[in-house]
């Protein structure tokens, strides 16, 4: 008879008070165990293989060896092992959290801060335990045992499906492991890629701005942060700024980018489903949406608009996926047309575009 066993959790911070804050958090779930402490990577590095956790809470800032260090050596030998890296809302922790989060850490959480520390604590403390559950979803089941699936296995196709209509503009919706999904695709497609690319990723202010600013580094593809009135061309990507919705709106032959602060949708903000639905709405049955990694279900309902205007979608595969939340509510409701590995689907949506404009290629992570 198989015991039931808890998510084991490994918290890492040079700081007793930060680690302290942690384990209370812990303490709350009965799901969830401290399965240790330590205040050093070196002294993390070492506790790994006598503690074993399930989950790594790791902090950005530490001295000696700092969070990216750390995280470098968990990957060596725990490659798949998630982590969740602790941050504090500033710039330099912002650009250093997506550093982290472009090198493989699964997840981040921002730590309360000031004089309002004590009245978000409750959304610290909801969002930690959130995040640890959906990086481990076999909560209090037998491990390593997985789940017995309910359904099926959709399985990944990488032909590239014949376009409807010119595709003009591309609308990637990300989430939980976006930044390394988007480093894996963006990078990979060419300075004439001929549409634009409007992406949502779920990230506060100042992370947004960093992961446009870091992508470009590695793109042969402008990249930018949306502003309101910006012209939408081909062969540039606009990422939606953290904390602001951001749509596409068409003058005639003009396409531009108009943002605002209305409610989050689905507690996102920006909202894919906004961006897909108002990308449907100014561009018919000229738009491929992309659904990648990502929690909860945001991007379902404007994959819905997207098909119904009759545009393409593809979605990332849940083997490739950090967490299949939002790509799996695609599928779930039946609206994707291509279920692709994350290696492939650079290739395939650069295929499709071309397709699409009657040029030929060979085809690049095709069937």
């Amino acid at each position: 008879m198989s015991v039931e066993r808890r998510i084991r959790v490994l918290i890492v911070d040079d700081s007793v008070v930060a680690c302290k804050a942690l384990s209370d958090v812990l303490a709350t779930d009965p799901g969830i165990e401290l399965a240790g402490m330590a205040h050093s990577g070196a002294s993390a590095l070492a506790k790994l293989p006598q503690c074993v956790p399930d989950v790594v809470i790791l902090d950005v800032d530490m001295p000696e060896m700092d969070g990216l260090q750390t995280l470098a050596g968990i990957r060596k030998g725990h490659p798949r092992l998630p982590v969740i890296m602790c941050s504090g809302l500033t710039e330099a922790g912002s650009a250093t959290t997506v550093k982290a989060l472009l090198g493989g850490a699964s997840d981040y959480v921002t730590k309360p801060r000031g004089a309002r520390a004590q009245g978000s604590f409750a959304n610290f403390q909801k969002e930690v335990l959130d995040k640890i559950h959906t990086l481990c979803p076999y909560g209090n089941l037998p491990h390593p045992a997985a789940p017995v699936p309910a359904e099926p296995a959709i399985v990944a196709s990488t032909a590239v499906a014949a376009p409807r209509a010119r595709i003009d503009v591309v609308a990637i919706a990300v989430s939980t492991g976006g930044p390394k999904a988007l480093a894996e695709v963006i990078p990979n497609l060419p300075s004439d890629f001929p549409a634009p690319i409007l992406i949502v990723q779920h990230m506060p202010p100042d992370f947004t701005k960093s992961l446009a600013e870091s992508l470009g580094k590695r793109s042969a593809l402008s990249i930018e942060e949306g502003r309101a009135g910006a012209a939408v061309v081909p062969g540039k990507v606009y990422l939606a700024p953290g904390g602001q919705h951001m749509v596409v709106v068409r003058y005639g032959a003009r396409y531009e980018l108009a943002l605002h602060d209305d409610p989050p949708v689905l507690s996102c903000r920006p909202s894919a489903n906004l961006l897909f639905q108002s990308a449907a709405a100014a561009y018919g049955a000229s738009v491929l949406g992309v659904v990648m990694t990502g929690m909860g279900q945001d991007g379902a309902d404007g994959a819905a608009a997207i098909r119904k205007a009759g545009g393409m979608i593809f979605v990332q595969d849940e083997a490739s996926s950090v967490v299949w939340g939002m790509p799996g509510a695609v599928v779930k409701a039946g609206l994707q047309h291509r279920v692709i590995p994350l290696k492939s689907l650079a290739g395939v949506i650069h295929g499709a575009v071309l397709q699409s404009r009657g040029r030929n290629r060979e085809a690049s992570g095709g069937d």
